[in-house]
């Protein structure tokens, strides 16, 4: 009986190694493609890849994303607003 309790244990802890080694596998393939897409990403725009570059970034589509929705929903002025301040950031941040 002794002997099952042990191979039982030998077995869940393998098992429970298999699995965190899984994990942080997977983790450090997650992380490493994430940055590698923004490292290619703000290569290829010509941006310093800070945190705040990006933040700037996607305020920046934001703003063209409102442009759009006023668009389609025919607010001219609306539209002219959000698309030239969403140009401007995102002409600020890319020259």
């Amino acid at each position: 009986m002794h002997d099952f309790f042990t191979w039982l244990g030998g077995f869940l802890g393998d098992l429970i190694r298999f699995v965190v080694d899984l994990l942080s596998r997977l983790h450090d393939h997650v992380g490493d493609a994430a940055r590698g897409f923004l490292d290619g990403l703000t290569e290829s725009l010509g941006i310093a890849p800070s945190l705040v570059s990006l933040l700037v970034l996607v305020v920046g589509l934001w703003l063209l994303y409102l442009a759009l929705r006023a668009l389609l929903r025919r607010r001219l002025i609306a539209t002219v607003i959000w698309g030239a301040l969403g140009v401007m950031i995102l002409s600020w941040l890319i020259t």
